[in-house]
C-alpha cells in the first residue's frame, strides 16, 4: 500500500470523533492485535505519523486500527472510512454458506493468509441480526445436484465431529485442526450440494455440517485465532438456519456471543442472545434453554445490568430442571448442561464481584464434569477456582488449585490454557515475596510450561 501524499484527514477526523488520545488509541490497537495472536509495539508516535501521512501502517495494523476505532465510536469503521486500504485480499463472499465453508476449510489446509490474519470484529458478532436467510435459502434450494446423499453419509459426519470433539477436550484445539477443516472442505460441505431423498434428511445434513463448522471455530478459539473462529461461527450460523432456524440457529448465535464475552467485548451480545431466546423458547429442551439463559446472564453482567443478570441466572436454573425432551446434538457438544451452567454462573458472579459465590459454582462445576473426558474443562475450572480463592486472600488454597490446573494442562495444545497459566504469574510473584509455601515451585512450573 502506498503512503498517503498528505495528511490523512479521514483518520484525523475519526480519531477526533472517537474522543480519545493517540496514546489511548494505540493501547486499544495493541489489545486488538493481542486478541488475534499478534504482539505489537504501536505507540502514539506511530499514530501521529499515520495521521500526518509520513508513514503507513504495516501488516494487519490497518485492520486492528479500524476495529479499535469501531469499539471507541460504537459503529462499524472500515479501513476505507479512515483513508486506508486493506492490505489483504478479499475474503470469501458471505452469500453462499456452502461455498464459504468450503473455502474456509481449504484456506486452513493451505495456510492461506486471509484466514491466518483474520481479525475478530465486534460488528461481526451482530451478523445474525441482519442476516437475510430467506435470500440464502432460495439460492441453496435452486441447486439441482446429481449425487444423492443418504442417512449413512450424514451419520458419518456426526461421528467424525463427535470423535474430534472428544479429542479436542483432552488434547486441545491444536490437535486435528487440519484434519477437521480438510474434511469440512473436501467432503462435508460439498455433500450439501447433492440431492436428498427427504426434507428431514436435508435438514439433518445441514445441521451436521453446521456442527462440524462450529467445531472448527471452537478449535480456532481455543488456539487464540479469534478472527478465524468468528468466520467459522458465522458460516455455522448460516448453515444452522437451513437445518433448524429456531433451536440450532439460536445455538450458533450463542456461540458468537460466547466468544465475544470471553474476549470481554460485550457489544451486541445482549441483543444477540435476546434474539436467540426469542427464536428458541418453545422449540428447544430445558437444558438447551438453560444454556441460552446463562449466556444472557453473562451478557447482562458484562454490561453492568446486575439485576437483569440475576433474573437470567434464575431463568437458567428453572430451565435446567425441566424434563421435556432429549437434548439435541448441537448443544450436547458443550458437555453436561448442569456443569456448563455452573461454570458460566461462576463467570457471571465474577463480573458481579461475588467471589464466594464464584468459588461455590466452580466447585459445583467440577463435580459435574468427567475429569478424564473433559480434561481441559477441569484444568480451566481449577485455574478459575484458584483465581476466586486468591481474591478471597486464601493463598494456600489458591496455589493448590492452580497446581492442579497445571497438572491437567500438561501436553495440551491450547492457547486458553497458556493464558490461564500466564494470568496467575503476577499473583504468584506477590506470594513468592511473602514466602507462601509452594509459590516458588509453582512459579517455576508455570515458567517452564510457557517456554
Amino acid at each position: 500500500m502506498t503512503a498517503p501524499r498528505g495528511p490523512n484527514s479521514r483518520l484525523r477526523e475519526t480519531i477526533a470523533a472517537a474522543g480519545c488520545t493517540y496514546e489511548a488509541l494505540a493501547k486499544d490497537l495493541r489489545r486488538v492485535a493481542a486478541e488475534n495472536g499478534e504482539l505489537l509495539q504501536t505507540n502514539k508516535s506511530a499514530l501521529s505519523h499515520w495521521v500526518n501521512g509520513t508513514r503507513r501502517p504495516t501488516g494487519q495494523s490497518t485492520t486492528y486500527l479500524a476495529e479499535a476505532l469501531s469499539r471507541r465510536t460504537g459503529r462499524t469503521i472500515t479501513p476505507a472510512d479512515i483513508g486506508l486500504q486493506d492490505p489483504e485480499g478479499p475474503e470469501p463472499a458471505n452469500t453462499d454458506p456452502v461455498v464459504v465453508a468450503t473455502e474456509l476449510g481449504r484456506a486452513d489446509v493451505e495456510r492461506r493468509r486471509f484466514l491466518a490474519v483474520a481479525t475478530f470484529s465486534t460488528a461481526g458478532v451482530a451478523m445474525p441480526l441482519g442476516h437475510d436467510h430467506e435470500a440464502t435459502a432460495r439460492m441453496l434450494r435452486a441447486r439441482t445436484g446429481r449425487a444423492t446423499v443418504g442417512a449413512e453419509d450424514v451419520d458419518v459426519v456426526r461421528q467424525i465431529t463427535a470423535a474430534f470433539s472428544a479429542a479436542d477436550e483432552r488434547l486441545g484445539g491444536g490437535h486435528g485442526l487440519t484434519t477437521v477443516t480438510a474434511y469440512l472442505a473436501d467432503t462435508a460441505a460439498p455433500m450439501l450440494r447433492a440431492r436428498f431423498p427427504s426434507e428431514p434428511l436435508r435438514r439433518a445434513a445441514f445441521g451436521a455440517v453446521a456442527e462440524l463448522a462450529y467445531l472448527a471455530g471452537w478449535k480456532h478459539h481455543d488456539l487464540g485465532h479469534e478472527g478465524a473462529a468468528q468466520r467459522y461461527y458465522q458460516v455455522g450460523y448460516q448453515l444452522a438456519c437451513e437445518a433448524d432456524p429456531r433451536g440450532h440457529a439460536a445455538w450458533m448465535m450463542r456461540a458468537l456471543a460466547h466468544q465475544a464475552l470471553s474476549l470481554k467485548q460485550p457489544h451486541h451480545c445482549v441483543d444477540l442472545v435476546e434474539d436467540a431466546l426469542s427464536r428458541g423458547l418453545g422449540y428447544v429442551d430445558g437444558r438447551t434453554e438453560a444454556l441460552l439463559h446463562i449466556t444472557h446472564a453473562r451478557a447482562y453482567a458484562a454490561t453492568g445490568e446486575n439485576t437483569l443478570a440475576a433474573r437470567a441466572l434464575l431463568a437458567a436454573e428453572d430451565a435446567l430442571i425441566r424434563e421435556d425432551g432429549p437434548q439435541p446434538s448441537f448443544s450436547l457438544v458443550s458437555g453436561p448442561a448442569a456443569g456448563t451452567v455452573a461454570s458460566h454462573t461462576a463467570r457471571t458472579l465474577t463480573d458481579l464481584a461475588d467471589h464466594i459465590g464464584t468459588e461455590q459454582q466452580h466447585r459445583d462445576a467440577l463435580t459435574r464434569w468427567d475429569p478424564v473426558k473433559y480434561k481441559r474443562v477441569h484444568a480451566l475450572t481449577h485455574a478459575d477456582l484458584g483465581d476466586s480463592l486468591a481474591a478471597q486472600a486464601r493463598a494456600d488454597e489458591a496455589i493448590a488449585a492452580w497446581s492442579q490446573a497445571a497438572d491437567l494442562m500438561s501436553g495440551m495444545t491450547s492457547d486458553r490454557t497458556r493464558k490461564a497459566l500466564s494470568s496467575i504469574r503476577p499473583t504468584l510473584a506477590v506470594y513468592q515475596r511473602r514466602k507462601v509455601p509452594g509459590a516458588a515451585e509453582l512459579a517455576r512450573r508455570v515458567r517452564e510450561a510457557l517456554i
